[in-house]
């Protein structure tokens, strides 16, 4: 398969590890000072592109490839809230998106285990749900994509919250609280943002007596990198909007 790569930070040049390992060809690599590649004819002749770079740049990175008919893989989050719709227009079009927040398999799991816990703790108010997360200092959006993709699932399994809501972030600039106290029906993420951390996400179920908690913790970048490949080997034989559940529908 060829493989375009949109973003070639610490993901990118992994991912491209990945891909050459699995076989794949790396045919076009487009960063910030090439944009002018994407109109390039090794661009265009790409079966999929991964892209993986920021909050701001994502959307037009997506429709870029868009208009070269390239299929595209991304992780960027950030830029779903005020763009989902558009991108969900483009895939009726006939173009191709595979979205998620994060390609880790375990993090997947880690969601169908979050989801299950909410629907059994929604028969207990006593206890309160809380979630944090914690990223490398580098990471430019928080909460992480991830923590807000497991928020809306718990929103969805269990009543007593009707809306994810900023908690405290905590990083080298400093402590930020929220600028609202927290509602009871409010389900508070707090950010820590601290050295080189790929990744922990928690979900602690709290009451006056005891507490509950799931987590999960990323080893390194290669389980992400791999993930989006997969991505890519799944998106090049089918159309539409993808997610994960596309992906591990047997799982």
């Amino acid at each position: 398969m060829k493989i375009a790569l949109i973003g070639y930070g610490k993901m990118g040049h992994m991912i491209e590890h990945v891909a050459l390992k699995r076989g794949h060809q790396i045919v076009c690599i487009v960063d910030a000072d090439n944009q002018e590649d994407f109109k390039s004819a090794a661009f265009a002749s790409a079966d999929v592109a991964i892209e993986f770079t920021t909050p701001a740049a994502a959307y037009s990175n997506i429709c870029q490839a868009f208009r070269q008919d390239v299929k595209v893989v991304t992780g960027s989050t950030g830029w779903q809230a005020e763009h989902k719709e558009d991108i969900a227009r483009l895939c009726h079009e006939g173009h191709t998106l595979f979205w998620s927040s994060n390609y880790s398999l375990g993090v997947y799991l880690f969601n169908r285990l979050n989801a299950f816990l909410a629907q059994l703790m929604s028969h207990y108010p006593e206890y309160d749900v809380h979630m944090s997360e914690t990223h490398h200092i580098h990471k430019l959006d928080a909460p992480s994509g991830t923590a807000i993709t497991l928020a809306e699932t718990i929103l969805k399994n269990n009543s007593s919250k009707t809306e994810w809501v900023k908690g405290t972030l905590i990083s080298p600039q400093g402590t930020t609280l929220p600028a609202k106290p927290i509602q009871p029906y409010q389900l508070p993420i707090d950010s820590i943002r601290q050295g080189e951390v790929p990744g922990i996400h928690e979900v602690d179920y709290n009451s006056a007596f005891d507490k509950i908690s799931i987590s999960h913790s990323a080893h390194n970048r290669e389980g992400f990198a791999l993930g989006a490949v997969l991505a890519a080997e799944f998106t090049y034989t089918h159309e539409g909007l993808l997610t994960m559940d596309d992906l591990f529908h047997d799982l």
